[in-house]
């Protein structure tokens, strides 16, 4: 073998280990590469590198409980060519093997690590919590297989079962709390999508009125821009049509000041026309009526003058005469009263003498007259009506009966007023 030895060539998936003279007492590792070999002084060893997959299986387990398992785990692992010194250990305990050989001593490494793990774990945690186990298994195989040059890439748990049912029973429990959890689930989720369904109909109704009331904002600022839009306008047609009117106004009231002034002119001339003919009618007038009738005015003036003093001369004559007149009257009066004021005198003299004589002749005197004054008013009667009751006289003899009865009355009159009683002084004399 040495003698077919020359120029040695590798791939990348392994590594040459060449050892013998001209090494420096330790073997020499090349990767990928090629290298010139001396026959019968040197030795050329191939490590594969290529990733192997081991499928470790452990039947019937106990685990910490006591409950028996299998498991089955997935590996990944290599020899690490990237580290001389792994290298130095691959090349140490695998030189010279084949590739099953190596895969047979990593894959009994992993299972006794695999069952180690199972044994300190119990099937809930084995089963349940599968990254805690696998990890725990690729921490402890990593050293180990370390040491012999080779590096775990990965480990998966693949498969756990069991024999006696345990894991059956595990999963009808976990069906019925994750049939519970599900019916939980479910209506918790209903309500969760009940609960959101509202929400969303309360934000889509509230979304709604915003958006109505945006809507209704801006229709609102629409209409006022529009009316203070539109009152612009019709300030500016208002303005202009008021000019325009302004304008017109103007215009028509100098054509009426105008008018003012031609008919201003017109009624001074008329008023000058006017007073010319009040003038001239003035000069008429003074000519053929004032003139006149202040002449009769004075003419009527003087004749009132006269019949003025006329009428007084006569009142002062009338006057003076009344005034004799009433003196003579009074002359008169004052004599007559002195020459009755001595025939009362005498007669008061004459009545202190005679006393009741005297009333007595005088009463008789009076009685007549009272007669008279009774008696009246019947004779400037034409017609009168007697209405009797059947009692007493009738006719003409019931009238001078009811004079007599006057006339009776009379001296009680007279007893009342003079406290004399006429019928018995009559009776005495």
């Amino acid at each position: 073998m040495c003698f077919n030895i020359g120029i040695v060539v590798c791939g990348p998936n392994e590594a040459l280990v060449i050892s013998g003279m001209f090494q420096g007492g330790k073997p020499t590792f090349i990767n990928g590469g090629r290298a010139i070999v001396c026959p019968c002084i040197q030795t050329v060893q191939r490590i594969p590198l290529n990733t192997m997959t081991l499928e470790v299986h452990s039947p019937r387990v106990y685990t910490s409980q006591g409950v028996p398992i299998s498991v089955v785990g997935t590996a990944q692992v290599k020899i690490n060519g990237s580290s001389e010194e792994m290298l130095g250990y691959a090349a140490e305990q695998f030189g010279g093997k084949p590739v099953d050989q190596i895969l047979n001593i990593c894959l009994e490494t992993m299972e006794g690590h695999q069952r180690a793990i199972m044994g300190n774990m119990s099937v809930e945690e084995i089963y349940r919590d599968r990254k805690t186990f696998s990890k725990k298994v690729f921490e402890v195989a990593s050293v180990d297989l370390h040491n012999m040059g080779i590096a775990v890439i990965s480990y998966t748990l693949k498969d756990v079962r069991d024999e006696v049912g345990y894991l059956a029973s595990l999963g009808q429990a976990r069906t019925a709390q994750v049939k519970r959890d599900a019916l939980i689930g479910e209506a918790e989720a209903k309500k969760e999508s009940t609960i959101a369904e509202a929400l969303a109909e309360e934000q889509r109704m509230e979304s709604k009125l915003v958006n109505d009331t945006e809507i209704a904002r801006s229709k609102r600022d629409f209409e006022l821009k529009k009316a203070i839009y539109d009152t612009e306008v019709n300030t500016a047609k208002a303005e202009a049509e008021m000019a325009y009117s302004l304008q017109a106004a103007k215009v028509q009231a100098k054509i009426k000041e105008e008018e003012m002034q031609v008919k201003v002119v017109e009624r001074m001339q008329n008023i000058a026309i006017q007073e010319q003919e009040i003038m001239r009618r003035e000069k008429e007038l003074d000519s053929k009526v004032r003139k006149p009738a202040e002449a009769e005015k004075y003419r009527l003036e003087k004749i009132a003058e006269a019949e003025r003093q006329k009428v007084v001369l006569e009142a002062e004559a009338e006057a003076e005469a009344t005034a004799l007149r009433g003196e003579a009257e009074a002359y008169a009066i004052e004599v007559k009263a002195k020459a009755e004021a001595e025939q009362m005198a005498k007669k008061a003299d004459a009545w202190k003498e005679y006393k009741e004589a005297a009333l007595v002749d005088m009463m008789l005197k009076v009685l007549p007259k009272v007669a008279a004054e009774v008696a009246g008013p019947l004779s400037e009667t034409n017609k009168i009506t007697m209405v009797a009751t059947g009692d007493g006289p009738i006719g003409a003899s019931r009238v001078t009966n009811e004079v007599l009865d006057i006339m009776g009355s009379l001296p009680d009159t007279v007893k009342k007023m003079t406290g004399v009683d006429i019928t018995t002084r009559m009776a005495r004399a």
